[in-house]
């Protein structure tokens, strides 16, 4: 299981790096993901700095959430744990398109079997790659044939396979073996192929800007979506049936996972200087009708309301109770004025309406021209200082990552520390070798004269453990804490 952290430090800077690479004995249900992973938070001394934690899209993960909410302390969550799982965007965003694709198979099948015949061998390659240089087209992009289960590898052939058109049907008149297995994609297939290339192209660009982990994906979560929402809905209209199914099979995972969008999302979509609430307005009346659209923009700005006097500081919430019973202490006798005292003690707390007004301030400011450029981060670490609260929120929801993408990617690297020919190193080695190196890329162990990089080498040394065959468990878990 790998665990990373994201948050923004006291110098505003974005940050994201591995606190585990731990082995999870079977069985991966929720207890034991659960245990799992809270015992890391407690290592990191992190169980009171949670604000959020991204996870695969599983019933185990689901449990494990509801498990870990009891084990922590409510009270330093972030609206006591109401919004504490975030689903992976990723995830979510490959089972709208896999039910897509399930009606789609049948039309790009030929493009598949021809991608498959010219890649079988190395030579069958390179009559195609020859063939290319005949007829003067530049093979820039080896022919890539892609895995059934996995939308964006299909994505990548038919996008690869679409630039060498003429090569296929050149190869169908000339290979006498190809000609004769009748895969060559006919004009209305590779018409076909275009038209789904270009649908999902809106997928895979999405998916790669959520990947990315050194800059603010939580601000771009709602506008980004909606486009796909919208995407949807234009497909519907398609003259092509299989289109037109494709497209109700996806709006409908769609709405099971994203209708209700997530509160910190929509939030961090108001804390863009160029949203605030007019994203939110606008694409709900799109999609859903204005009314709909009414009362979700009242229900993000009540959260927003909620969040600021959670925000708010401790000192500010002490404020009235404490000038209230000054003014009680003082009036002696005076008996109107202790009623007085006694009423205003039992209405709400004032600062609550202040905390209102700075809500109402930051959204009368003129939003910035989509035109320009944002460094959000920057913005809030200087143009924030107005709204001291909105900033100290801030500070906690915009580093927020909408995928696991950042966990997922340490097992890309495992794979060349565990090979086939090293597998029996001990768990724990295992680990210290995986956070040395995301450590020492993140430049946390400082250079090989430094006292932590010289405590880390002592820790290997005296690490004595029993070898055993450890084996890579996929489970990846996003955690934002508050700095």
């Amino acid at each position: 299981m790998v665990v990373t952290a994201h948050y923004i430090d006291e110098s505003w800077n974005l940050k994201s790096f591995l606190l585990r690479f731990a082995y999870v004995p079977c069985p991966h249900n929720g207890e034991v993901i659960c245990q799992a992973l809270y015992e890391c938070l407690v290592d990191w001394h992190l169980e009171g700095k949670v604000s959020t934690i991204t996870l695969d899209n599983c019933t185990s993960n689901d449990k494990a959430i509801e498990e870990l909410t009891d084990k922590l302390n409510t009270q330093s969550l972030m609206l006591n744990g109401k919004y504490l799982h975030m689903r992976c965007c990723a995830h979510v965003l490959n089972l709208i398109v896999k039910d897509g694709m399930n009606v789609l198979e049948k039309g790009i099948g030929r493009v598949r079997d021809s991608v498959a015949y010219w890649s079988a061998t190395p030579k069958r390659h390179e009559r195609f790659k020859k063939m290319a240089k005949t007829l003067n087209i530049a093979y820039s992009r080896r022919l890539n044939l892609d895995c059934k289960t996995r939308w964006n590898s299909t994505y990548i052939m038919l996008d690869i396979a679409l630039q060498y058109i003429p090569i296929f049907e050149k190869l169908n008149k000339r290979e006498k073996l190809f000609a004769k297995e009748n895969c060559c994609p006919t004009h209305e297939d590779w018409n076909f192929a275009r038209e789904l290339c270009d649908r999902l192209k809106v997928f895979f660009d999405i998916t790669v800007l959520f990947s990315g982990t050194k800059y603010v994906t939580a601000n771009l979560f709602f506008p980004k979506i909606s486009a796909i929402r919208l995407s949807i809905r234009k497909w519907s209209t398609s003259d092509d049936p299989l289109i037109k199914k494709m497209s109700e099979e996806m709006k409908t995972k769609f709405e099971k996972y994203w209708k209700d969008v997530h509160g910190l999302m929509a939030v961090a979509t108001v804390l863009d200087l160029r949203y605030k609430l007019h994203m939110l307005q606008a694409l709900f009346g799109s999609l859903y009708g204005y009314e709909y659209a009414n009362r979700e923009v009242e229900r993000i700005r009540n959260l927003m309301v909620d969040l600021l006097e959670e925000y708010r500081p401790v000192e500010d919430s002490g404020c009235a109770s404490k000038h209230g019973s000054d003014a009680a202490s003082t009036v002696g006798t005076d008996e109107a004025l202790q009623i007085f005292s006694a009423y205003m003690s039992s209405q709400p707390v004032v600062s609550a309406s202040l905390v209102r007004t700075e809500l109402d301030l930051y959204l009368e400011e003129p939003n910035i021209t989509m035109t320009t450029e944002l460094d959000i981060i920057g913005w809030w670490k200087f143009g924030g200082i107005k709204y001291p609260t909105l900033q100290r929120m801030a500070h906690d929801i915009l580093p927020i990552p909408v995928t696991t993408v950042a966990s997922e990617s340490a097992f890309s690297t495992s794979g060349r520390v565990l090979s086939a020919h090293r597998s029996s190193l001990a768990p724990n080695m295992a680990e210290a070798l995986m956070c040395m190196q995301a450590w020492s890329r993140a430049d946390m162990l400082g250079d090989c004269n430094s006292t932590l990089f010289a405590e880390f080498q002592s820790v290997l040394a005296d690490e004595e453990e029993p070898m055993v065959t450890c084996h890579v468990v996929e489970e990846d878990v996003s955690i934002l804490t508050e700095e």
